[in-house]
């Protein structure tokens, strides 16, 4: 598919994909754990949970307790947001874009194409993160979970994006690092591509994923979009 339309806009997943903010989800599990007497993950496991969310997450610090529990319990909720609350307090100490990916960003806007992110990243956290990278008035669409009746891998959200955007989603590319992105990519019709510098968890190998391309660099994901826009 790629190399065939005009592609109009770049969607982005965020977090593993556009933005690297898994330093500060460690910072703040690390915190999390210190508080309730809780051995710590290492980096590495949290790194692999970030682009599942913030359930996988508290999951991962109390896997054990929370084995048998449903996300709806109470004990889960209260973890959760928690954890939440956390992270919101200081969100971007030390998340940043992906290297390259700036110099990616100032050539679309230099060549007119928009680009924009979906997300299952909750909006308030997602624009409180993009407007601490002054990156909220540049980003030309950005479509969360609370937008929709159905989040990824269910199109809707490339969807609403398209809409929001007046575009075809044949004429656009969508970019994650998640099964789910590219899932939701393709049934929405979109050009996808799965970055392989993100969270992915060992067992999972985004060549398996049916994406268009893999691209296993910031620089690498860059000189494909360029190249087709």
């Amino acid at each position: 598919m790629i190399g065939t339309t005009k592609l109009n806009a770049i969607l982005f997943d965020l977090d593993g994909t556009l933005i690297d903010t898994a330093p500060d989800f460690i910072r703040v599990i690390k915190l999390m754990c210190a508080k309730h007497n809780h051995p710590c993950p290492t980096d590495t496991a949290i790194r692999e949970q970030v682009s599942a969310g913030a359930r996988a997450m508290v999951r991962l610090m109390f896997g054990d307790e929370l084995a048998n529990m449903a996300d709806t319990d109470e004990r889960m909720l209260a973890y959760r947001q928690e954890f939440l609350d956390l992270y919101e307090q200081d969100i971007c100490v030390d998340s940043r874009l992906f290297d390259g990916l700036d110099v990616l960003l100032d050539a679309l806007e230099n060549k007119g194409v928009a680009w924009g992110i979906v997300t299952n990243k909750p909006r308030y956290l997602a624009e409180q993160l993009l407007d601490k990278l002054d990156l909220a008035k540049r980003c030309a669409v950005l479509v969360c979970p609370d937008d929709v009746a159905n989040t990824k891998p269910d199109p809707e959200p490339m969807f609403l994006a398209c809409q929001k955007l007046d575009i075809d989603p044949q004429n656009c590319i969508y970019v994650g690092d998640h099964i789910r992105d590219i899932q939701a990519g393709r049934a929405s019709g979109m050009m996808t591509v799965a970055v392989g510098f993100g969270y992915i968890v060992p067992d999972e190998n985004p060549h398996e994923w049916g994406a268009d391309k893999v691209v296993d660099t910031p620089d690498e994901l860059g000189r494909l979009v360029l190249g087709l826009v």
